[in-house]
């Protein structure tokens, strides 16, 4: 009997690895300053992975204001004091997800690590975050173009981490989200029609109350708004001297950063950054070599 459920057992064990990944190598947070969290059918693993790009916080043009609170907010969280959870939302291109990559890169040095989490495995969130909380590094929990549809239920992970358990978040971890959207659930018309007053109060019904209890666990708020023309062209402007160096910059580039960005129908810091690559690639290949 005993062998025959220990061949049981052994033939359990070998459809299981099937379903594991490739054990990736140990992360050594003294070298590795960025993962990415993958999960799988029994919990999930850290990848380590080198930061995307060399952007830092004074290459982002126009957005001064948040650049200030999500900075004074995290050097706060790294020297132990108080800090909050940070929803970054707004316009598309206007330079979300680059603030928190400029961030690790300004402030890795200081201690900064950065954890990316899909929002498709926020649903194991809370395993990710309970192996964080016994170490002594400080992570950002990071999601990317965070939001969710009416029966998407992960959001209810997200909610339990940042401030639905008995434990709450350890005090060595902070999650960051970008986000479209504001309340970062769909909202239609027939939530509004649950609003109604009472005795000279607005009072919102129960479906938007449980979207907007969401994004209020967030307590800080930063809003990205569309550009005006002068601070697209000042984006452009510092691109394509990045790119190209200081005398690329041109009235010839200023009016074709302008028609290109008519062209597309949008100006922010994403369509400023394409531009510089379209123009100064373009004047490269036309400039005569020695």
């Amino acid at each position: 009997m005993d062998g025959d459920l220990a061949l049981r057992l052994s033939r359990l064990l070998d459809r299981v690895e099937g379903w594991l990944p490739e054990q990736p190598p140990a992360i050594d947070w003294a070298r590795d300053v960025a993962a990415l969290w993958q999960s799988h059918p029994l919990g999930g693993q850290l990848v380590a992975v080198s930061p995307r790009d060399s952007v830092r916080l004074e290459d982002l043009i126009g957005v001064e204001r948040q650049k200030r609170a999500l900075l004074e907010n995290t050097r706060a969280f790294l020297q132990g004091y108080p800090a909050n959870h940070a929803l970054l939302w707004g316009a598309r291109g206007s330079g979300k997800s680059s603030m928190v990559r400029a961030l690790l890169n300004t402030l890795s040095g200081e201690g900064l690590r950065l954890i990316q989490v899909d929002r498709h495995d926020l649903v194991a969130l809370p395993i990710l975050v309970q192996r964080l909380r016994d170490r002594s590094e400080r992570f950002v929990v990071y999601c990317d173009d965070l939001s969710f549809e009416g029966s998407d239920d992960a959001y209810k992970a997200l909610k339990s981490v940042l401030d639905g358990t008995l434990t709450g978040p350890p005090e060595n971890v902070l999650l960051y989200a970008t986000s479209n959207r504001r309340h970062l659930l769909p909202e239609s018309m027939a939530d509004n029609q649950e609003t109604h007053l009472v005795d000279g109060e607005l009072h919102h019904g129960d479906a938007v109350e449980e979207k907007i209890s969401l994004s209020d666990r967030f307590g800080l708020w930063l809003a990205f708004h569309p550009f005006d023309q002068q601070s697209y062209l000042e984006a452009c402007r510092h691109w394509v001297a990045h790119l190209g160096g200081d005398g690329a910059w041109s009235e010839a580039a200023r009016a074709d950063a302008v028609r290109y960005a008519t062209l597309r129908g949008v100006r922010s810091g994403r369509a400023a950054w394409q531009f510089a690559c379209q123009w100064v690639g373009s004047q490269s290949i036309q400039r005569p070599t020695a």
